[in-house]
């Protein structure tokens, strides 16, 4: 219109909420992926050590049953990334679904399992692998609660995105 600048339409300007938060929870889910990666690339490499022998056992344990079926967890952080790009609802849905599988299951499984090597440490003060001259289980347990952490927050953020994906779906069809 003859006599403005345009700004008096600013107030009408405004990017619709849900969009907002799967941009926010887009960026927090790709930390929480990056924070796994490391995770992982840390366990793989222990693995690799462990099992062609680089370093002394003593340096480096063989790893725990636990840690081979965890490998896995790398999928469902693929998945989740491989959904962000066209807001996929089913890829997301996989990846939470397989989050649980590959990645929870083997931290629970992984705790059970260490759980008498960690008494006998704290009973009796004797550890028999060690990771750098740390306990083996003491530096296990803490992957495994980090870890925990960390697919916790993925699993919670990825419910949130999805609502957000939803709630942007249902908009769609109203119109």
């Amino acid at each position: 219109a003859a006599g403005t600048d345009g700004s008096d339409f600013q107030h009408r300007e405004r990017v619709a909420s849900h969009y907002q938060m799967s941009v926010t929870l887009k960026s927090e889910i790709k930390k929480l992926i990056y924070a796994h990666v490391v995770i992982w690339l840390l366990l793989l490499a222990q693995m690799v050590v462990g099992h062609l022998k680089l370093l002394p056992h003593d340096q480096v344990a063989m790893p725990y049953q636990w840690e081979y079926p965890y490998l896995l967890s790398i999928l469902p952080s693929l998945l989740g990334l491989l959904s962000f790009p066209r807001n996929n609802i089913s890829y997301l849905v996989l990846s939470m679904i397989s989050t649980g599988l590959f990645s929870m299951a083997p931290l629970i499984y992984g705790a059970m399992e260490m759980f008498p090597m960690a008494q006998q440490l704290y009973r009796h003060g004797k550890a028999y692998r060690f990771i750098f001259g740390f306990s083996a289980v003491s530096v296990m347990y803490l992957v495994v609660v980090v870890a925990a952490q960390v697919h916790g927050w993925q699993l919670y953020y990825s419910k949130k995105l999805l609502d957000s994906w939803f709630t942007s779906t249902q908009e769609k069809k109203k119109k």
